[in-house]
Order: C-alpha cells, then sequence, then structure tokens
C-alpha cells in the first residue's frame, strides 16, 4: 500500500506550538471527523496537544460511505491478522510524518483508536521501535495475539476502555487482550462499562484524558469549575 493518509486536525488549543501529538483512528465505516470530534473534549486536559484523525486507506466494502482499515468480510483471525499487518505500515508512514511535520519525538505521541481503529492502535504502536507515550484502545481487540511476544518492540502503557453492553466487539476481546498484554510485560489499566454499547462514553473519555496527561508527564487535571 504506497499511499498516503490524511484527516481532519484540531489544536493546539492554547495557539502556541503543539507539545503533543494525539492521533485518532476510527472504526470501521467511519472516517476521521467521526473520532476528531473527541478532541475538544481532550483538549480542554491537553491545551498543547495536536489532534489527527486521519482517514483510514480503503473504502468501506460493507457499506456505500466510510471507509476501513482492513476487510472485515473474512473475520478468521488469521485473515484479520494479515489485514492489520498490511496496513501498519501505512499507520506507521503516516506517524513519522506527522511527528516530523511537527518537530516532535515518538515520546510525545500517542495512538487512540476506536473499534477497528483500536485493534490498528494495539498492532502498530507495540510494534514501533520508537515507543508512543501510550495506546487507548476503545472498544476493540488485540489481533495477531499469537504473534505478539515475538514481534513486540516497546511496552507503552495501554488504556482499554470497553462497554460491557457491545455487541459489535463483545467485551471479551478486551478482556482477552489485558490477559494477553499483561504475559507480554505491558502496563495495562482497562476500564468495563456496564450498559454501555458500541461507544465512548462520559467515563471513559476521563480514563482517556487521565492516562493521556500521566503518559505526557503533565501530572493530574486541574479540577474544572
Amino acid at each position: 500500500m504506497a499511499m498516503e493518509l490524511s484527516g481532519p486536525r484540531f489544536g493546539p488549543r492554547s495557539g502556541a506550538k503543539a507539545r503533543q501529538l494525539v492521533v485518532l483512528l476510527h472504526g470501521v465505516g467511519a472516517d476521521g471527523q467521526d473520532l476528531i470530534e473527541l478532541a475538544p473534549v481532550w483538549a480542554e486536559s491537553l491545551p498543547e496537544a495536536a489532534f489527527v484523525a486521519p482517514d483510514a486507506p480503503s473504502p468501506c466494502d460493507m457499506a456505500p460511505f466510510g471507509r476501513q482499515w482492513f476487510t472485515l468480510q473474512d473475520r478468521s483471525p488469521a485473515r484479520l491478522a494479515a489485514g492489520v499487518k498490511a496496513v501498519a505500515p501505512v499507520v506507521e508512514a503516516f506517524l513519522a510524518a506527522e511527528l516530523a511535520r511537527l518537530g516532535l519525538p515518538a515520546s510525545a505521541m500517542a495512538l487512540m483508536g476506536f473499534s477497528q481503529g483500536a485493534m490498528t492502535a494495539l498492532y502498530t504502536g507495540l510494534r514501533r521501535a520508537d515507543p508512543p507515550a501510550a495506546i487507548l484502545a476503545y472498544s476493540g481487540a488485540l489481533l495477531a495475539a499469537e504473534s505478539l511476544v515475538g514481534e513486540i518492540r516497546c511496552r507503552p502503557p495501554v488504556l482499554l476502555v470497553h462497554g460491557e453492553a457491545d455487541d459489535v466487539v463483545p467485551a471479551g476481546a478486551s478482556r482477552l487482550a489485558e490477559s494477553a498484554l499483561r504475559a507480554a510485560g505491558v502496563p495495562v489499566e482497562a476500564h468495563y462499562i456496564r450498559g454501555l454499547a458500541h461507544g465512548i462514553e462520559a467515563a471513559g473519555l476521563a480514563a482517556g484524558a487521565a492516562t493521556l496527561r500521566r503518559a505526557f508527564g503533565l501530572g493530574p487535571a486541574a479540577p474544572t469549575a
């Protein structure tokens, strides 16, 4: 896949030069506009961060709209692993270009993903030679878990957030991810939210903001008035 990704951007809210970068990877059938809406929320806690939500490289092959990181037509573990492996270099090239554009080191970047974007963020982020500050995976899964121990190149803190009522990607997928990541020596924080379907809500966003501030060495967020 020789292609360049692009998508909507937000921030820094402070108006100054970016000191951190948060990359948001959307789910299948959506695009970058779907997740860039999170940026103003997190910018309250991260006023010096730039946010970018790239559109996935391929049109969704299961809907007349939206994009996808890889096909879900065949959901066998081998095909899913092959799909995320194929798109990882495209994501990696985008991350390198964004860091260079902003003049930031990889340690000032965090990866966040929702659903298929979470799967992509976990796969790509854990195999980076230059570790990201953190990986936030909402309603996702750890693909190619069996190859992780042999391929892992970094162990950034990982936040897993999943709704217990998710009928698209069951919460059990994040529980399996949690176990596999811990076994691989990755520090994990996991939140399973009762009653939440396939989506993101306030408690998950707050956990994400806290994880990002910690990962960037910013300390606890100031209480809002």
